[in-house]
């Protein structure tokens, strides 16, 4: 699955996963923003790995936020936009 959100005021967003089990998995989020350790982005990978498909944009937002914590750095995206992504590309038809 493939979805995209631009942010507003901000970058774009991409997520690419599959769904298995009513799962997310094979995670990957790219896009033209930034993040500060660079080890950020595999944090939110993992984090939505193995998430409840159905769980929806909210609760994948809180999850991505719980698992990056104070110190991590966003710029030009927000676990919102993230999860806005993620959730369009389970609203796209197969």
């Amino acid at each position: 699955m493939h979805g995209e959100y631009k942010m507003p005021g901000g970058k774009l967003v991409v997520a690419d996963f599959q769904v298995r089990d009513g799962k997310l998995t094979r995670v990957r989020i790219s896009g033209d923003f930034f993040l500060e350790p660079d080890s950020a982005l595999t944090m939110i990978d993992v984090a939505l790995e193995g998430m409840p498909a159905a769980a929806g944009s909210t609760h994948h937002a809180a999850v991505i936020q719980a698992a990056l914590g104070p110190n991590v750095r966003m710029f030009g995206v927000s676990p919102e936009a993230i999860a806005v992504a993620v959730q369009r590309a389970l609203e796209m038809p197969d």
